[in-house]
C-alpha cells in the first residue's frame, strides 16, 4: 500500500502580464476598450437579432448564441485581469479559479461545437439549396444548439472535477484487485446455474446479433424504428457481454478475484452501456409519436441526418457519463476490505468500499442521475401520453389495433427496463438489499436484452418476414 501526501492551497498568484509598470495605465485601457467593444457589440448582434423577424433563420440563430458565448469567454477572464492590473493583486481564491477554469472550459468547447455547427449550415445552404428549409428545421437547430451546451458542460465539468480533486488532501492507498462474491448459491447449485446462465447469454448474443443482420440485409426494414432498434441491439449485447462472461468464467474457475484496472474498466463499459440504453429509448419512443401522431410528415421530421444525430448524441452522452464517474472513481482510496457483495463491479458497491470522501461521487450520481433515467423517462411517458390521447381518437378498432401494434414492442421493452430500475433504486432495501440488487441487476443485464429480440420479433411482421426470406434462401441464391 502506497502513500501520496497531498496539501491542499487556498489561494493562487497570478503573473498576469509581462509588462512594465509605466506601461500598466495605457495597456489597462486598451484591455478596457477592448472588453467593452466585446461585450457591446456582441450583446447589439443579440438584440437585433431578437428583434428583427428577418433574422429568425439558421445562420442568426446559430450567431446569437455564438455572440453569447464570445460575451461568456471574454467576461470569464478580463475582469479579473483588470482589477489585478488596476490594484496590484495578484492573488485569486481557489474557488475563484476553479470557476474561472471550468467556465473558460465551457465557452472554449461551446465555441468550437457552434462553429462547427454554422458550418454545417452554410454547406446546406450553398451544397442543398432546395433542401434548405427542410434539413435546416427549427427542431434541428435547437438540438444542436442544446447537443453544444451538453457535451461541453460535460467536458468542462469532468475537468473540474479531476481539478477539485487533485486540491484536495488525502491519504492514498492502492489496491491490485477485487473479489466479486457472485450469486448467494450453493456449490451444489454451481453446475445447474451456470448452464442456465450460458443459455441465456448465447441465447442474447444469437437473438440480438440475428436483429442486426436482417436489418442490415432487408431493405424494407431500413427506416428510423429499425436504425434505432439495430443500434438498441448492439448496446444489448454490449450490456450482457460486459458482466456475463466474467461472472461465468468465476462460477466455472472457482475464482473471486478481479483486477482493479478490469473493474475499472467494467464499471465504465457497464454504466455506458445501460446510459446508451436509455437514451436509445428515449430516441425510439420519439419515432413513435411522431410515427402515430404526426404520420403525414414522419419522412420530413424523422430524416436520416435526424437519426444519426440522435445516436451520435446518444453515444457521446453515455461516453461523457461514463467517463465522468470512471475517472472520479479513479481517484478515491479503497480500505483494506475488497470484497465486492454483487457479480460485477458496480459503480454503487465500489464506492461502499471507499476510504476517501465519496460525497462528490454521489452528487454526479444524483444530478447526472435525473439527465441520464429521469429526464428520458419523463420524454418517454410524455410520448406515450400523446400517443394514447391520438388513439383515442382514432374512429375504428382497425385503426386502434394498428397504431398500438407500431409502439406496442417498445413500450414493452421500455415498461422492463425503466421497471427494473424503479425497483432497485426506488422499493425501500430491506436486510436482503444485497440479495435484491443482484436479482434486479440480474433482470437488465441478462433477461431484459434476452427478451428483446422475442419482444420485436414475435409479433413484428417486418422482422418475420425478413427471417423467413433469409431462411429461404432467397437473398444468397445466384443468378442461373
Amino acid at each position: 500500500m502506497g502513500k501520496d501526501n497531498e496539501t491542499s492551497v487556498s489561494a493562487f498568484l497570478l503573473l498576469g502580464l509581462p509588462i512594465r509598470p509605466e506601461q500598466q495605465v495605457l495597456f489597462y485601457i486598451l484591455f478596457l476598450s477592448m472588453y467593452l467593444t466585446t461585450l457591446f457589440g456582441n450583446l447589439l448582434i443579440i438584440l437585433l437579432i431578437r428583434l428583427d423577424s428577418h433574422l429568425h433563420t439558421p445562420m442568426y440563430f446559430f450567431l446569437s448564441h455564438l455572440a453569447f458565448t464570445d460575451v461568456c469567454f471574454s467576461s470569464v477572464t478580463t475582469p479579473k485581469m483588470l482589477v489585478n492590473m488596476q490594484t496590484g493583486s495578484q492573488t485569486i481564491s481557489y474557488n475563484d479559479c476553479i470557476s474561472q477554469t471550468y467556465f473558460f472550459i465551457f465557452s472554449t468547447d461551446l465555441d468550437s461545437f457552434l462553429l462547427t455547427a454554422m458550418a454545417y449550415d452554410r454547406y446546406v445552404a450553398i451544397c442543398h439549396p432546395l433542401h434548405y428549409t427542410t434539413v435546416m428545421s427549427h427542431k434541428l437547430c435547437v438540438l444542436l444548439v442544446v447537443g453544444s451546451w451538453t457535451l461541453s458542460c460535460a467536458h468542462s465539468l469532468t475537468h473540474t472535477l479531476l481539478l477539485a480533486r487533485l486540491m484536495k488532501p488525502n491519504n492514498r492507498t492502492s489496491v491490485s484487485e477485487f473479489l466479486l462474491l457472485g450469486f448467494p448459491i450453493g456449490p451444489k447449485q454451481q453446475v445447474l446455474f451456470s448452464v442456465l446462465f450460458w443459455s441465456m447469454y448465447l441465447t442474447t448474443l444469437f437473438g440480438n446479433l440475428l436483429i442486426i443482420l436482417l436489418i442490415r440485409l432487408d431493405s424494407r426494414l431500413r427506416t428510423p424504428m429499425y436504425f434505432f432498434l439495430s443500434h438498441l441491439a448492439f448496446t444489448d449485447v454490449c450490456v450482457s457481454s460486459v458482466t456475463t462472461p466474467k461472472m461465468l468464467v468465476n462460477m466455472q474457475t472457482g475464482s473471486q478475484t478481479i483486477s482493479y484496472n478490469d473493474c475499472i474498466s467494467q464499471m465504465y463499459f457497464f454504466t455506458f452501456s445501460t446510459d446508451l440504453d436509455s437514451f436509445l429509448l428515449t430516441a425510439m419512443a420519439y419515432d413513435r409519436y411522431v410515427a402515430i401522431c404526426h404520420p403525414l410528415h414522419y419522412t420530413t421530421v424523422m430524416r436520416h441526418e435526424l437519426c444519426v444525430l440522435l445516436v451520435v448524441g446518444s453515444w457521446t452522452l453515455s461516453c461523457a457519463n461514463s467517463l465522468t464517474h470512471t475517472l472520479l472513481l479513479a481517484q478515491l482510496s479503497f480500505c483494506a476490505d475488497k470484497t465486492i457483495a454483487h457479480y460485477f463491479c458496480d459503480l454503487a458497491a465500489l464506492l461502499k468500499l471507499s476510504c476517501s470522501d465519496i460525497s462528490l461521487n454521489e452528487l454526479l450520481i444524483f444530478t447526472v442521475g435525473v439527465a441520464v433515467i429521469v429526464l428520458p423517462l419523463i420524454c418517454v411517458l410524455v410520448s406515450y401520453i400523446r400517443i394514447l390521447a391520438t388513439i383515442l381518437k382514432i374512429p375504428s378498432t382497425k385503426g386502434i389495433y394498428k397504431a398500438l401494434s407500431t409502439c406496442g414492442s417498445h413500450l414493452s421493452v421500455v415498461s422492463l427496463y425503466y421497471g427494473t430500475i424503479i425497483g432497485q433504486y426506488f422499493f425501500p432495501s430491506s436486510s436482503n438489499s444485497n440479495i435484491k440488487d443482484i436479482i434486479f441487476a440480474l433482470m437488465y443485464t441478462m433477461v431484459t436484452p434476452m427478451l428483446n429480440p422475442f419482444i420485436y420479433s414475435l409479433r413484428n411482421r417486418d422482422i418475420n418476414g425478413a427471417l423467413k426470406k433469409v431462411l429461404s434462401r432467397e437473398m444468397f441464391c445466384c443468378p442461373s
